[in-house]
């Protein structure tokens, strides 16, 4: 690291992607940082070249072009800045060769299994398994698997500090039986690291030490009302870089080349995601839907009011590889019940398989576009639903109670996931941020993620969230000024009341004023979407009032008034019901869909 991060006057920094490499150039301009380029080259991970460098190179090459300023000297990037040749810090993240794939194992799967899988996943992992001792496989079945699997790192946890060690000994028994193979070459030594009961270490040693490449961090369950799990995920980001990347073709040359350890890609995502909650106190859901997986970020409060941060990959839902699972999983109706017009099933199908078969093909007729974002819809609320049921409160916990909450607890295991609670919902991947119209990816968010009250909604517009993540370890202020400035597209807020009753009841009066805007005074109807220009960046008061059947997270009919901020759609009223039910009968499908996309303008009249 080249001074302090206030002097810091120019960062490059690039993602390896498994198919592009992209790179970004931010320079500090008076006083805030902003991205000045952008440029992006095929990965060079794979034969013939087998040298992640060369695409790295190419991607800064580019940048160096439009920028018109040189950064790299005989395939060297200059480092420090010095007048305009060169930058000062370079930093990068990879999903190249497949990303982190792990395997995990904990005593019991719904305590320790799942912190386990909680830990993984947050470093930025792709979880292929979780192996328990009560997931009633037989131990010869567990080896099986574990050969099978062939992950590139695993993680052992089981048992409170001072707890019975018998079970996670077993558990190591089994791995050291299965003496797993990596992916990634015979030089290659498989990581395992061990984040459970500190009185059973020894005997882990014992049973691990000559198997794998052994670290031991501190518990990550030590007792049963708490989790741990940040000296488990800086671990694995270490063990993913000194072992992983380290045999990927070229990597040791990048890693020299760094100011800061690489980052598998969807932990860098993560990181940013916890910056901008951190820095702004709010709760976040960023989402990143991609061709083979989708995957949800979220950081919402606890009982004690602390921020907790979780990250799910939905493996088998993506809009190009995993489409025919995501219509697998759904079901058709469930696709079809987006589609404004008929379509034969079979049709349907063909569509699906088609897209499979060639998986870069993007839509070439309004049908398609429609289609795919039906598909994207479901893809986005199976991954949600996924997310919410992994992102709970700690599982077997004595919760403290009142008397009065006494028979009405919800049992401990509870989502934490609150949408009246959700301040901003950010989306990313091609679906969402290449959206022809700005409408269509709010639409689709909003459909998906259903959310309820008031909620600020964003796209990431070129996909630099995983670089600004890794800056974030490096220069926070730099990384949430970018972030804001050039990462986002805000769309608009969306306000939502909850509760059901008859289309055509009274639901909703709103009156808005400020903003630029005329002033507006309407009482809006049950099943209905309003679409209010309110550009980016200006403000507007919101004076909220639900009739007695509807809550805006303040209860039942209660007033509720707010600013909001704009966005490129502007403000969305829906009034359409949470759990939001689209009409069964095709006709009746057909028009509500069609009157609910005219008032927001999302696509052009055929």
């Amino acid at each position: 690291m080249n001074g302090p991060a206030a002097e810091i006057r120019s960062i490059l920094a690039t993602d390896c992607g498994s198919t592009t490499t992209k790179a970004i150039l931010i320079e500090k301009r008076g006083d805030e940082y902003q991205l000045i380029v952008r440029g992006e080259a095929p990965t060079t991970v794979e034969a013939p070249v087998e040298d992640v460098t060369a695409g790295v190179i190419n991607a800064i090459t580019e940048v160096e072009e439009l920028a018109g300023r040189k950064l790299l000297d005989n395939g060297v990037i200059i480092k420090p800045q010095n007048g305009d040749e060169g930058v000062d810090i370079y930093i990068s993240t990879s999903s190249a060769g497949g990303g982190l794939q792990m395997m995990v194992a904990g005593v019991v799967r719904n305590l320790t299994g799942e912190s386990a899988e909680r830990a993984a996943l947050g470093a930025g992992a792709i979880v292929m398994d979780v192996i328990a001792s009560n997931d009633k496989r037989l131990p010869h079945e567990k080896i099986e698997r574990i050969r099978h699997l062939r992950p590139d790192m695993l993680l052992l946890s089981g048992g409170v500090d001072g707890g019975t060690t018998s079970h996670v000994v077993e558990l190591a028994e089994i791995i050291a039986a299965a003496r797993p193979r990596p992916r990634l070459g015979i030089a290659y030594e498989l990581p395992l690291i061990y984040a459970g009961n500190v009185d059973a270490r020894e005997a882990i040693q014992e049973r691990l030490q000559d198997v794998m490449a052994l670290e031991i961090v501190d518990n990550l369950r030590p007792v049963l009302e708490r989790e741990n799990l940040m000296p488990t995920r800086h671990k694995i980001q270490e063990q993913f870089l000194d072992h992983v990347m380290a045999h990927a073709p070229g990597y040791k040359k990048l890693i020299d080349w760094t100011d800061a350890p690489i980052m598998p890609t969807p932990g860098a995502v993560g990181e940013i995601i916890q910056t901008v909650s951190t820095q702004q106190d709010i709760a976040v859901v960023g989402v990143d839907i991609g061709g083979a997986t989708t995957d949800v970020f979220s950081v919402f409060k606890n009982r004690e009011a602390e921020p907790i941060f979780n990250r799910t990959v939905s493996a088998n839902l993506g809009m190009s590889y995993s489409v025919s699972n995501v219509l697998a999983e759904a079901g058709l109706e469930n696709v079809l019940r987006w589609v404004p017009f008929e379509i034969e099933v079979s049709d349907l199908r063909n569509r699906v398989k088609n897209k499979m078969i060639r998986p870069t093909t993007i839509p070439q007729t309004l049908q398609e576009l429609i289609l795919e974002q039906a598909i994207a819809r479901e893809a986005l609320r199976l991954a949600f639903e996924q997310h919410k049921q992994l992102a709970v409160e700690l599982r077997g916990v004595q919760q403290q109670r009142t008397i009065s909450e006494a028979f009405s607890q919800a049992e401990s295991g509870q989502s934490l996931v609150n949408m009246t609670a959700l301040d901003m919902i950010v989306g990313s991947g091609g679906v969402l941020s290449h959206a022809p119209r700005r409408q269509q990816a709010m639409l689709m968010m909003i459909d998906a993620f259903q959310p309820e009250g008031i909620t600020h909604l964003a796209v990431d517009s070129i996909f630099m969230m995983p670089q600004l993540g890794v800056l974030a370890q490096v220069n926070p202020e730099a990384a949430t000024q970018v972030f804001e400035r050039d990462c986002l597209i805000h769309l608009g807020t969306a306000i939502v009341p909850i509760g059901v009753t008859n289309d055509g009841d009274e639901c909703l009066t709103v009156q808005i004023s400020g903003g630029g805007m005329s002033p507006v005074d309407e009482s809006i109807p049950f099943g209905e979407l309003r679409r209010y220009l309110l550009p980016s960046g200006e403000k507007a008061t919101l004076k909220l009032q639900p009739s007695r059947r509807f809550d805006l997270g303040a209860g039942n009919g209660n007033a509720v008034e707010a600013e909001v901020t704009g966005g490129i759609v502007g403000l969305v009223i829906d009034t359409r019901g949470r759990p939001l039910e689209i009409p069964a009968d095709a006709a009746q499908r057909v028009a509500q869909l069609t009157k609910w996309q005219t008032a927001l303008d999302t696509y052009p009249t055929p």
